[in-house]
C-alpha cells in the first residue's frame, strides 16, 4: 500500500499560511511520501474529491519559495463545520473515510484555527472507533492569535506588523491640521484582543502611539468612551483611537449590534462583526461636534504579504514540517505549537499537544497586560509581541510588484 499524505487549508487566510503548506509538503516528500495531495477548499472540496498532486503545482524549491512569501490559501478554503461524533447520521465520516481510503492516505494534515482544529478532533476521534491507521495532525494558523497551548499562532507576527506600521502611518496622518479630530480604526478581533493590542507597537522614539486601545477582553461602555476623548481633546486635539470589532457592553452584546437591527452569523454560529468604528465615530461626533472618521482595516490585515514578518513566516514554514514529522513518528490527535523557550535573544521550538487541549476553546490577552485605565498595553505585552514582527522577507519583484504563485 502507498504511503501519501494530503493536507488541507480553512477559514480566513493569513499572510503565512502557504509557508505552513509549504513546510508540511517539503517534510512530507523528505519523510518518503510517495503522494502528497492537496484538498482544493478544505475538507468541503475533499468530499467533492477535489483534490490535487501538489508535486504537479510545486514542481521545483522555486515554486516552494515563492509559495512561502504567496498571500491567502493556496488550495482555497472552506468553513464547512463537520457534524458532532454522537449523531445517529455518521455518513460524512463514513464518506470521507472512504476517499481517504481510495487515496491510500497514511497522514491527513490540517491548517487553520479553532474550528479546524476541532475537525482534527472528530476526524481523529471517528478513525480511533473504527479503527483506522491514518495520522491527524493539525497545523495551527490565525491572525487572531487565540488558540490554547501555542505561545502564538503562525499568522499573528505578520498581521500585528502589518497593524502597528499602519497605526504610525496614520498617527503622522493625523497630525497634519490644525483641528480638532477623532480617528477610529476598527481591527480583527471576536473576542481576544491580540490584534487590536498590536497598535501599541506603534509607540516609539519617532512615533507617539495611539491614544487609546479598547479591547474585548474588558467591558465597554460607549458613554465612559466620549468621555474620554473629550478630555483628551482638552490637551490634543487629533487623537487616533484603535478599537477591537469585538468589543462589548457590560450586558454581553456587540457594539456593533448597537448599528444593527440584526448582525448575521456563519455556520459556527460566529456573529460576522463589522461597523463598530463607524457607529462608534457617528457616537462621537454628534456628542462632541468634532470630525471623526472611521476606518476599517478589514482583510488586508490577513493578506499584508508585503508587510510579512520574516520570523512569521519561517515559523509558520517550521509549525508545517513538524506535522509532517509527528505524523511519521506515528502521532494523531495533534496539534503542532510553538513553545517559546526565551524573549531575548527571542528563541521558539516546536512541540505536539492532544488536540481536545485546543480545539473549541480560546485564549485572550492576560489581564495583567493591559494598564488599569484598560486604554493601553504593558510592558509585558511589548516584551511578547516584539519578537514576532521582526524580520522582512526577501521578496521576488517583476515588473515592480511581488511575485505570487496561484492554482490556475
Amino acid at each position: 500500500m502507498a504511503k501519501n499524505a494530503i493536507v488541507g487549508q480553512s477559514g480566513g487566510p493569513t499572510a503565512v499560511i502557504n509557508a505552513s503548506l509549504a513546510g508540511v509538503y517539503k517534510a512530507c516528500v523528505e519523510q518518503g511520501a510517495d503522494c502528497v495531495y492537496g484538498m482544493c477548499n478544505g475538507i468541503q472540496g475533499l468530499l467533492q474529491k477535489n483534490v490535487v498532486d501538489l508535486s504537479e503545482k510545486l514542481p521545483t524549491s522555486l515554486e516552494v519559495e515563492l509559495l512561502k512569501r504567496t498571500p491567502a490559501s493556496f488550495l482555497g478554503s472552506c468553513r464547512y463545520k463537520l457534524p458532532k461524533l454522537d449523531s445517529d447520521d455518521t455518513t460524512v465520516y463514513e464518506t470521507l473515510f472512504a476517499i481517504l481510503e481510495e487515496l491510500e492516505i497514511a497522514w491527513f494534515f490540517y491548517i487553520g484555527g479553532n474550528d479546524s482544529m476541532d475537525t482534527i478532533a472528530k476526524l481523529s476521534e471517528y478513525g480511533r472507533r473504527i479503527g483506522s491507521d491514518i495520522k491527524f495532525v493539525g497545523v495551527p494558523k490565525t491572525i487572531d492569535n487565540d488558540l490554547m497551548v501555542t505561545d502564538h499562532t503562525p499568522g499573528y507576527g505578520s498581521a500585528a506588523k502589518y497593524i502597528a506600521t499602519v497605526m504610525k502611518e496614520l498617527v503622522r496622518d493625523g497630525l497634519v491640521y490644525d483641528t480638532r479630530a477623532v480617528l477610529i480604526v476598527e481591527i480583527m478581533g471576536r473576542n481576544a484582543g491580540w490584534l487590536t493590542a498590536a497598535a501599541a507597537l506603534a509607540k516609539g522614539d519617532d512615533c507617539e502611539g495611539v491614544d487609546m486601545i479598547c479591547l474585548p477582553e474588558v467591558p465597554f461602555d460607549v458613554d465612559k468612551f466620549i468621555a474620554d476623548i473629550d478630555e483628551l481633546q482638552k490637551t490634543k486635539k487629533s487623537l487616533v483611537i484603535a478599537v477591537s470589532e469585538g468589543i462589548k457592553l457590560a450586558d454581553g452584546r456587540y457594539v456593533c449590534e448597537l448599528a444593527a437591527d440584526e448582525v448575521s452569523a456563519d455556520v459556527f454560529g460566529h456573529k460576522n462583526l463589522t461597523g463598530t468604528a463607524r457607529y462608534l465615530a457617528d457616537r462621537v461626533g454628534a456628542a462632541l461636534g468634532t470630525k471623526t472618521r472611521a476606518v476599517e482595516l478589514s482583510t488586508l490585515q490577513r493578506c499584508a504579504s508585503h508587510i510579512a514578518s520574516d520570523t512569521d513566516i519561517e515559523e509558520a514554514f517550521m509549525a508545517g514540517a513538524a506535522a509532517a514529522n509527528a505524523a511519521a513518528d506515528g502521532q494523531t490527535g495533534v496539534m503542532i505549537a510553538l513553545k517559546r523557550l526565551s524573549d531575548c535573544p527571542y528563541q521558539c521550538v516546536t512541540e505536539a499537544h492532544d488536540i481536545h487541549a485546543v480545539a473549541n476553546l480560546e485564549k485572550t490577552i492576560p489581564l495583567e497586560w493591559i494598564n488599569d485605565e484598560h486604554t493601553d498595553l504593558l510592558p509585558a505585552f511589548h516584551a511578547y509581541a516584539r519578537p514576532l514582527i521582526h524580520g522582512e522577507p526577501s521578496q521576488m519583484y517583476v515588473d515592480g510588484l511581488p511575485r505570487h504563485i496561484y492554482m490556475k
